[in-house]
Formats: C-alpha cells, structure tokens, sequence
C-alpha cells in the first residue's frame, strides 16, 4: 500500500505487529525511550512528508506515559507534514470516569431562612416606623448569631467534591496534538464520541464475539446470553437475537428498608440446566462478572462462560476469576494479555487484530467502514 505508515507506541508492540503482518506493511519506525528524568523521548525514523498515518496506542498498563506518548508522536507526524493523523487507541483511556452531579443541599450557607418580618405598631393601632425597624434588625442579627453559633459547634457534613470529567480532556489533547481522526472500539460511555471535532469510528467487538460464540462454545443454541447489569442488557439482547439464543439479566435491586442502602443481585431469566454465556464490554476487578456468575450457579446454571472486551484484570482480579464459578473467561487483546494468560488458565483470548487492520485498510483507501458493524461479516 502506497502512502501508508503504521506507527506504534510501547503500550501493545504484539497488536502493532499483527495488523502490520495483516496489512503486509512493514512497521514504521520510530525509537521511544525515556530520558534519565522519565521525561519521554520520541524520534520518528522514517519521512512522513504527505503520508497517510496510523498510530497505535492501547490505554493500558501506565496509561498517564502512554497517553503523552502518543500526543508528541501524533505532534512529531504534524510538525513534519504528514498528510492525515489517525490515533488507534483499541481501549480508550479517561473513558469510565463518571460524573457525580452536585447536590444543592451541601454548602447550604444557612440551615433555616431568616425570621419573617413582624408587623410593628402600638397598642391604638398606630404604626412607629423608627422602632419597628429598629427591632426587626435586632431580631434578624440576634437570630443570624445564633445559627452562626449553632453551626461552628456542630460538625459540618463533608462536601461532596465534583468528579471531573476527564475525557474531554483528553479529547482536547489530541485534537490540539494535531490527530484528525480517531480509531477506538467499544467507548464504556458511547457520548465520548461527541467531545471531538474530529471524526471517532467506535467499532464494536459484536461480530468478533458472535463468531467465538458460533464456532468455539459447543451447542451455543442451548446456552443462555446474561447481561450481568442493566447497562449492558442492550448489548446482550443484540446478540442473543442475531443467534436466536435465550436471554437472561442480573439486576441490582436496592433494599430500601435497609439502613445501609446495600444492592442484592436478583436474577431475572431462567437458567437452570443451561449453560451460561456472560457478556459485558470490560473487566477491571471482575467483581461484577463473579458475583453474576456466583448467582447463577445458585439458580442452577451449568458451565458459565464469559466474553469480554476490554480485560484490564487489575489487584487481584485474576485470582478471584481463578477461584470463581467462572468456567471460562473470553477476552480480546485491546490490552497485552500475556501476563494474565500466565496467571490462569481459565482465560482465552480472541485476536482484534483483523477489525482495525481492515478499518485502516478501509480509510486508507477512503470505503465505508459500516461493513464492520455487521455480525455477518467474517474477518478471515
């Protein structure tokens, strides 16, 4: 392919190197290190003087280094004339921060208004402007001083601090960087898509999943597609429609009796006597997946499966898989899965390698890129 040069930063070399082999380019070189202040040093190695180029980045491992990373090398390709700057970030970093709205109850600055005025006058009924006011205000600072009074002996409760939306912010850095399109797949909060002023392609990991589904769970119409919350029923329900597969939920329901507010996990479907296949688009400390999967086989599911997306498997995550009702868990290599693989040997991976490499393909080359939305197609 002429024009076309994919880079890579140190977060994924083994996805860089797939989809170079899938594309039949070589790799673009370029030396990345770090300076004895861990300041990061980036030299790209090769013209990219009016090229079409891609750049591959994961938000894994430290995602802080490998963020900065990628926005000098996509200023490295601006400052040097390329003629189109793609990011292909596989896990979107700064994309599960949700936003804590603010309560108008905290930082209140009085507990209770101030004392209604009192209708001022004299015995026969004759209003005294001068005295009137003069106790009114009395009054109002007397009843100021007390609540003041009131409010430094008791202890204020905590204001419950914004969480910043960081997204944007990382959106702003890669537009100011100089990227003009963006590569991701599956955005945990699909909205982000709208913080660029650039196009985003969010691909989806759906027709990667029904394939393993299809060709890798045996009898898969007799399983039973869960979604392990009520965020990702959409996802699931998807699925289980396309292959004509039954569906189930796991709801958190809140005991509003209860002083803790604690969440139950309820089970909505019947599962008894089927095997089980949990879907979900990430896995952080598997605490969700394992107490899904840990009600199921109370309800009497058999071999409970599980796809994932994005498997970050931080703390001890892959130790409570290991020690889990969880048969198998499915995961894609949006992040370096090597080290996990080591740990269990519940866990197996499906290769992403063939969707981006066929949406570089296919921007490179100016086609539509909706044919990778389909389950239908087949990434051989």
């Amino acid at each position: 392919m002429r024009n076309l040069l994919v880079f890579g930063g140190l977060s994924h070399p083994e996805l860089l190197t797939a989809v170079c082999n899938r594309l039949g380019i070589p790799e673009g070189k370029a030396k990345l290190c770090k300076f004895s202040n861990n300041e990061t040093s980036v030299e790209m190695n090769e013209s990219v003087r009016e090229q079409d180029v891609y750049i591959i980045q994961s938000g894994c491992g430290t995602v802080n280094d490998n963020l900065f990373q990628l926005l000098i090398m996509i200023n490295a390709c601006k400052v040097a004339s390329a003629k189109r700057i793609t990011a292909v970030l596989p896990h979107f970093p700064y994309s599960r921060q949700p936003d804590v709205p603010y309560r108008p109850n905290s930082g209140a600055p009085l507990s209770k208004l101030p004392p209604a005025t009192p209708r001022g006058g004299t015995a026969s009924g004759q209003v005294t402007p001068t005295s009137t006011t003069e106790d009114v205000s009395k009054q109002l600072i007397k009843k100021l001083t007390q609540v003041s009074l009131q409010e430094q002996q008791q202890e204020k409760p905590a204001y419950r601090q914004w969480i910043a939306r960081s997204g944007t912010l990382v959106a702003d850095l890669l537009t100011c960087a100089g990227v003009d399109h963006i590569i991701t797949m599956e955005m945990h909060d699909p909205q982000f898509q709208g913080f660029f002023d650039c196009p985003v392609d969010n691909l989806v990991s759906l027709p990667l999943m029904i394939k393993y589904i299809r060709h890798d769970i045996p009898n898969y119409q007799d399983c039973v597609i869960v979604s392990p919350d009520a965020g990702g029923a959409k996802r699931a329900t998807s699925i289980a429609e396309k292959l004509r597969m039954d569906f189930a939920l796991v709801h958190k329901e809140r005991r509003r009796q209860t002083s803790s507010q604690k969440r139950d996990l309820m089970l909505v479907g019947d599962v008894r006597g089927r095997d089980i296949c949990i879907v979900d688009d990430i896995v952080d400390t598997s605490y969700t997946i394992t107490r899904a999967a840990r009600i199921l086989r109370e309800n009497g599911a058999r071999k409970i499966y599980v796809l994932v997306c994005h498997a970050i498997l931080s703390g001890d995550a892959v130790r409570n898989i290991e020690e889990s009702c969880i048969d198998q868990l499915i995961v894609s290599n949006t992040i370096p899965q090597n080290e996990h693989l080591r740990e269990s040997t519940k866990i197996k991976v499906y290769d992403v390698a063939p969707i981006f490499a066929e949406a570089i393909r296919r921007t490179h080359f100016g086609e539509s890129v909706s044919m990778l939305f389909d389950p239908q197609f087949e990434f051989i």
